[in-house]
């Protein structure tokens, strides 16, 4: 078995995907390991094409999805037609001080065939947030240095949305947006006549609205909105429709699946990485792999896991953990909170195809002076979006028109309504935070994770001002029946499913982990390029962030290899 290579990529989600996409494209022989199985773009899509009344239970969560998934199944992403692509629980067990909410997909591609595809660039309010508050580390890059790799990948997934020219929400190169249905037109209008600090748009998703893409057969979206079981029309962005075929075709890419990387090999005399140490999922026989430079992408925790695993005499406490900040900074957006009604009109109107995104209303709160707020710092945006309700029926209805008729009252449409469902940041905070129990050991006799992490007074304060704009803003639009929601019962750290900022970039190497580009301070042939390279988080879903620092860091490391400073 080959085992020398010219570099080595941990993971194939988003950022793996880009790794392997940018590393074999500039020639190098590349080696890929995936902890999980392998899954095929079409073919490993079992439920792609599926009906509601094709699974046992509708589609639903059975008791057996509540047995092998008793964490997962928190929130409302563990269902019947995508229960293949998380993972069982009870197999990858893990540690809570406090409630944490970890959602998996342990496979090649990631949790890039279930991601919700929400694409936003973070801009200058994001990345001087820390250094002007005064909350976590500076980042050491500022946006000029990313907009041109936010292009460079806009550009191959394909990404949909409308320009706006807000400097805080940067636009993008956008296919054309997903057309609003009549609630969302009606409620947009609303919100242009009532305020002058805010503006409802077409979520910016990465679907292909027009054309195709790079990849396996990607052409324009069919508006099934079945996404999370795989599109065998590869319309949303995937690693496995997109940037994994475009390595393979290369002829430099060498696949591993059933690969669990729990260790990066440090040289003390040459004072770098040499490769890694990886347990087969299968067989549990253990191999060691070389390379000159070496991708950490396995996601925000388990790569800060392989870190935290990482010891030698340099670095007893995990490699590149001179600072201590490994595993802390845990960050996530806070939401399940907002404001829905409905609307009289519309009777007339319904929708065509079922369209994969919905409504974005961008940051409002503390972007200038005019907008800052007394009791919170950074900010929120909406998502959520219009449609037809179910028809109301109540008991009397239901028993006296049993039959056809029953049959007929349950197929009237109800009224349009729509929600706004707020998405909040969550500040960064040393506290927060992951570390290893070797007391526990998984099945692979590695030690298991422990979340200890909590939303902080500001997300608590941020959360009233969430729910209270979206409520106002609908009853200014003339919506009825109004209501307010707080599900903050129901909200868990990790609810949100991004989990970012445990080996933060940083100037200073006594307070961050990683360099301005995505090198570990002190191991420079190391680059971590998901979430947990994140020194804070925006309000905005950061996935398209993750894809443009990986592109980024390939870029420098292909310029530092051939100039044989690492």
């Amino acid at each position: 078995m080959e085992n020398k290579f010219d570099a080595i990529v941990i993971g194939t989600g988003i950022s793996g995907g880009w790794a392997a996409k940018e590393l074999t494209e500039k020639g190098l022989k590349t080696l890929v390991l995936e902890r999980g199985r392998m899954v095929r773009h079409i073919e490993d899509y079992p439920t792609m094409n599926m009906h509601p009344w094709e699974f046992e239970a509708g589609n639903t969560k059975t008791q057996q999805l509540y047995k092998d998934h008793p964490k997962q199944t928190r929130t409302g992403q563990c269902t019947e037609s995508t229960k293949h692509f998380w993972v069982n629980d009870n197999d990858h067990p893990y540690n809570e001080e406090k409630p944490f909410n970890w959602i998996r997909g342990y496979h090649v591609g990631g949790r890039s065939l279930m991601w919700g595809r929400q694409t936003y660039r973070l801009s200058d309010l994001d990345f001087e947030a820390n250094i002007n508050d005064g909350f976590g580390v500076d980042w050491p890059i500022r946006y000029k240095d990313i907009s041109p790799w936010y292009d460079y990948v806009e550009e191959y997934i394909g990404v949909s949305g409308e320009k706006l020219g807000l400097s805080h929400f940067p636009d993008g190169k956008f296919l054309k947006p997903l057309d609003l249905n009549c609630a969302e037109k009606y409620l947009k209008e609303k919100i242009y006549e009532n305020y002058n600090d805010r503006i409802l748009t077409s979520a910016r998703v990465a679907h292909i609205t027009e054309g195709t893409k790079p990849g396996l057969g990607r052409v324009t979206c069919q508006n099934r909105n079945l996404c999370r079981r795989g599109c065998p029309y590869g319309a949303y962005f995937s690693s496995n429709s997109s940037t994994l075929p475009a390595a393979e075709a290369t002829g430099n890419m060498t696949l591993r699946p059933h690969s669990i990387v729990y260790e990066i090999i440090y040289d003390e005399n040459e004072k770098r990485a040499t490769g890694v140490k990886v347990i087969d999922a299968e067989t549990n026989l253990t191999y060691e792999f070389f390379s000159k430079v070496i991708f950490v992408c396995a996601s925000t925790i388990p790569s800060t896991s392989i870190l935290l695993q990482s010891k030698s005499n340099r670095f007893p406490n995990g490699m590149g953990n001179d600072s201590g900040e490994l595993g802390h900074n845990l960050m996530d957006h806070h939401f399940i909170i907002g404001a829905g009604g409905y609307l009289d009109d519309f009777s007339d109107k319904t929708e065509y195809g079922r369209r994969p995104g919905g409504i974005f209303v961008p940051r409002f709160r503390n972007i200038n002076k005019k907008t800052k707020m007394k009791n919170f710092v950074r900010g929120y945006g909406y998502q959520g979006g219009g449609g037809i309700g179910l028809n109301s029926i109540d008991s009397v209805k239901e028993m006296s028109s049993f039959g056809p008729q029953f049959k007929k009252l349950i197929s009237q449409p109800g009224k349009w309504g729509a929600g706004l469902s707020g998405f909040g940041e969550i500040l960064p905070n040393h506290n927060n935070r992951i570390y290893l129990d070797y007391s526990k050991k998984d099945k692979w006799n590695l030690p298991t994770v422990t979340f200890d992490a909590k939303l902080g007074n500001n997300e608590y304060e941020m959360r009233k001002d969430m729910m209270n704009q979206a409520q106002e803003m609908l009853e200014r639009s003339g919506f009825k029946g109004v209501y307010a929601y707080d599900g903050i019962d129901s909200y868990n750290f990790g609810h949100g499913i991004h989990e970012m900022g445990t080996a933060r970039m940083g100037r200073d190497p006594k307070t961050s982990v990683l360099n301005s580009n995505n090198q570990l301070h002190s191991v420079k042939n190391v680059y971590v390029t998901d979430g947990s390279c994140m020194t804070s988080g925006g309000n905005q879903n950061p996935s398209i962030t993750y894809m443009a620092l990986t592109a980024r860091a390939v870029s420098h490391a292909v310029s530092e290899l051939k100039k044989m400073n690492i």
